[in-house]
């Protein structure tokens, strides 16, 4: 394969796909900081993606960005490279990469259920396909989100006087919950951990409606606070000791292990994620027809080991990346 290297530099453009440091030119999935970093020359990446970047990091990310629709495909040197939505977050794309011999495809991070808050993911047939791997493993099978949301609003019929403080993901993983709420009938106000604030405003920006939210500050005087969202990292700070009644409650795909959710104190585990499980990472990788895949971001070696035992060619890229989102 002459097109791409272990790095995802394009070989023939010089051109990196989601790389960690900042490089002169770059083709960005999604905005989460394991995948978006602020310093490149040049970005090309969807519209929404240049502006989470932007909201995240600043107007003066990189100095150069080039905008590319889902599906549009341009000619750099007779290489063809094109975005493809992959369900993950708003903005979220896999890359397409293409010659006169073979036909790539990079995954970035990716799931296949339906998400009211994302495009839905396109799979594209090709020679060889660059998947993540975050829950490949076959212990990780994800139930269905509203299921979780069910157990959520059940959670909040029995406990009318208590708060659910729910640890999820500024960007992506809250406002699906949000959303998800929504549509299963949900219409009272949510009130946000600060952090989460531009990014709902944002999603709200590009028609994803999440009803009444209210960002909680120092000078809040609202006591009846049934749903609280933050990020998981003030499930247990100062922050979240305002809450008196409180049922703690995390959405990931980590609550699948029973002895994180029992380390992290999490009273409601909410098995909710924007990765796929070991279903729809096999599933894909056998409709996309590749000979080849490559395993990067998480549990490699069993992926790659499924794949050489159904006759694939394959091997691990080893990316030491810390996980933004799960």
């Amino acid at each position: 394969m002459n097109l791409l290297n272990n790095k995802l530099n394009i070989i023939p453009l010089n051109i990196f796909i989601d790389p960690q440091y900042p490089v002169d030119k770059a083709i960005i999935t999604h905005a989460h900081a394991d995948h978006a970093v602020p310093g490149h020359r040049k970005v090309l990446a969807t519209r929404q993606t240049v502006e989470i970047m932007k909201l995240r990091f600043g107007e003066g990310c990189a100095k150069e960005f080039q905008i590319l629709e889902y599906g549009k495909k341009i000619n750099i040197n007779n290489v063809f490279i094109s975005l493809l939505p992959s369900g993950h977050i708003l903005g979220s794309a896999q890359v397409l990469i293409e010659n006169k011999n073979e036909k790539i495809v990079v995954t970035g991070d990716y799931k296949t259920v339906k998400d009211p808050t994302v495009y839905n993911f396109e799979l594209q047939k090709c020679d060889t396909i660059v998947s993540e791997a975050t829950f490949g493993l076959p212990i990780f099978k994800h139930p269905n989100p509203n299921e979780e949301i069910y157990k959520l609003l059940e959670s909040l019929k029995k406990n009318k006087n208590t708060t659910h403080l729910i640890g999820a993901y500024a960007l992506g993983k809250a406002q699906r919950i949000i959303k998800l709420l929504r549509n299963n009938g949900f219409d009272q106000k949510i009130f946000i951990h600060r952090s989460l604030e531009k990014i709902c405003n944002y999603y709200q920006h590009e028609g994803i409606q999440l009803g009444k939210f209210e960002v909680i500050t120092k000078n809040s005087e609202e006591t009846d606070y049934k749903i609280v969202f933050c990020p998981p990292s003030a499930l247990k700070d100062r922050w979240s000791r305002r809450f008196e009644d409180k049922i703690i409650s995390q959405a990931s795909g980590w609550m699948r292990i029973k002895q994180r959710v029992k380390q992290s104190l999490i009273e409601l585990p909410l098995i909710i994620s924007d990765h796929s499980d070991w279903r729809e990472l096999t599933n894909t990788i056998k409709a996309s027809n590749a000979e080849n895949v490559w395993v990067t971001h998480g549990r490699e070696d069993a992926l790659v080991h499924w794949s050489i035992q159904n006759g694939l060619n394959s091997k691990p890229l080893s990316f030491q990346r810390e996980e933004e989102d799960t």
